[in-house]
């Protein structure tokens, strides 16, 4: 039995130094401390009913509560996800720091990070999900977190003020509680709904602005409780395993019939003669869009609608679209002669399709031009502040904020 045991733990231990590589060769892990944090919790335990092997994945995250209607709410998040964030909080010894959505491996890694002197606080509204994070932390032996059921729309106020807040939901608003509870100049590190789009942001607390300092591409389970804010989806065809449909975020209530019709026309294409690296992300030419153009809902369509020759593009993130009554045009790829480059292009369906192709098409001239390179300057200003206060630029209107989204 006991060679049985080193040989499970010998090789627990490979598959952690194995994701730890991978996590270093993508870029997602390069602190020292957060290799070490990774290389050392025993993350599988969180997910006993998983393959060992596919919990050391770096890329596989595991749902392990869904709603009625089969959307994940709770998760442990991929590894390299959790590195991402961790990474982009700049967690020191001796910080008190508060996750918002628990699941016991993220709290783990946390409390590495902040030694024996520091503190975790980890906060889920789902008793399920606290009762597994507390039976994983004790057998683990974080000792130095505290975990609390509670909605973290309010934040934890009997253990603030915190250095650091690491968000591991998605989040549509930010909470006053987040900012209030957080110390000034302490990072905020939310994966943030902007327009559809999310990103996971690092925000350093100026008073009562947040201010970006880095962004990444990211998807997470939806916040629940008071501050729940979920995409609605505007379907355009309901086959089963073809649905198309538009994710509506704050986006004009579309004219689904006209659209439906628009979908069945012919397609019209332009491309832009600019082009990607294989791996290059268009992560910033997103948001670049979301930013210059009014109505850019995301298309989400099945792998079938694809396959059926229906659109050209599918995403499990959605396809930035732009939308004008009756009419609607997407962005898209094709090969080129270098096989590690892409072009992009717009197909746009309707009476309109090749005149909204045409505008999407020139905005991605123009970030090709003028921002390629850049990142966006994201600000985050209490509800009601005046126009004067905040950049000039994309603004989105939230419950308890107002979002400002600038380019150099």
């Amino acid at each position: 039995m006991t060679d049985e045991m080193g040989q499970d733990a010998f090789r627990e231990q490979t598959l952690r130094d194995a994701m730890v590589r991978s996590l270093a060769e993508s870029g997602a892990a390069q602190d020292p401390r957060v290799v070490a944090a990774f290389r050392t919790v025993p993350r599988h335990l969180a997910v006993p009913d998983v393959d060992v092997s596919k919990v050391y994945d770096a890329e596989m995250a595991a749902v392990t509560k869904s709603d009625a209607d089969g959307v994940g709410i709770s998760s442990i998040s991929a590894a390299r996800i959790q590195a991402m964030q961790i990474e982009q909080a700049r967690i020191a010894p001796g910080m008190s720091v508060l996750e918002v959505g628990s699941g016991g491996p993220n709290a783990a890694y946390l409390a590495e990070m902040t030694g024996t002197e520091g503190h975790v606080v980890t906060v889920d509204i789902d008793a399920d999900v606290t009762d597994r994070a507390t039976t994983f932390l004790k057998s683990t032996g974080y000792s130095n977190v505290t975990v609390l059921t509670a909605d973290a729309e309010y934040g934890a106020p009997a253990h603030e003020p915190f250095d650091r807040i690491v968000v591991t939901v998605q989040a549509a608003d930010i909470p006053p509680a987040w900012i209030h509870q957080l110390r000034d100049g302490g990072r905020l590190v939310v994966p943030l709904r902007m327009r559809g789009m999310t990103r996971t942001v690092a925000f350093v607390r100026d008073g009562d602005r947040l201010v970006s300092d880095g962004f990444e591409l990211c998807g997470f389970v939806p916040m629940q409780g008071v501050g729940e804010n979920r995409v609605r989806l505007a379907v355009l065809h309901d086959v089963a395993e073809e649905e198309i449909g538009l994710r509506l975020d704050g986006h004009p209530e579309p004219d689904t019939e006209a659209l439906t019709e628009a979908l069945g026309m012919p397609p019209e294409t332009v491309w832009s003669t600019v082009t990607l690296g294989g791996s290059e992300s268009a992560e910033h030419l997103d948001l670049w869009l979301t930013t210059a153009l009014d109505n850019l809902p995301l298309m989400a369509a099945k792998p079938g609608a694809r396959k059926r020759g229906l659109v050209a593009s599918a995403s499990p993130l959605g396809i930035p679209t732009l939308v004008d009554g009756d009419s609607f045009a997407y962005r898209t790829v094709r090969a080129t002669d270098d096989e590690d480059r892409y072009e992009l292009g717009a197909i746009g369906h309707g009476p309109r399709g090749r005149q909204l192709a045409e505008r999407l098409v020139a905005e991605v001239r123009t970030w090709d031009r003028e921002h390629r390179g850049d990142q966006a300057r994201i600000e985050v200003y209490p509800a009601g502040t005046p126009d004067d206060r905040i950049p000039a630029g994309r603004r989105i209107e939230r419950r308890h904020t107002r979002v400002a989204i600038t380019w150099p």
